[in-house]
């Protein structure tokens, strides 16, 4: 059987929609540019407010950052390039 591709989700929101998922409100994470391995024991969803960010998966490569609202599926093993620092608001779940 094959394996489902876990995709990542990019998108820009309105400011409608980070009102209604309450983002602002959602702990924030900062990084400094770097490579690392991750994996995600649960989904994520993430706004970022800086940064510029390629994620590397078994599918390809993802590019998002400043003003990208990023959703990662639950089970995706993956490495972040981070190419410019980050700063994000996150909510796993």
């Amino acid at each position: 059987m094959a394996k489902t591709a876990l995709k990542i989700l990019v998108e820009k929101p309105t400011q409608e929609k980070l009102n209604t998922l309450k983002v602002l409100s959602w702990p924030v994470w900062t990084k400094e540019a770097s490579v690392f391995d991750w994996s995600y024991e649960e989904k994520e969803v993430c706004y970022f407010l800086e940064g510029q960010v390629t994620v590397k998966t078994p599918d390809g490569e993802v590019s998002f950052g400043k003003g990208d609202l990023v959703t990662f599926p639950q089970g995706l093993q993956c490495v972040w390039d981070i190419k410019k620092a980050v700063k994000k608001h996150y909510k796993f779940g």
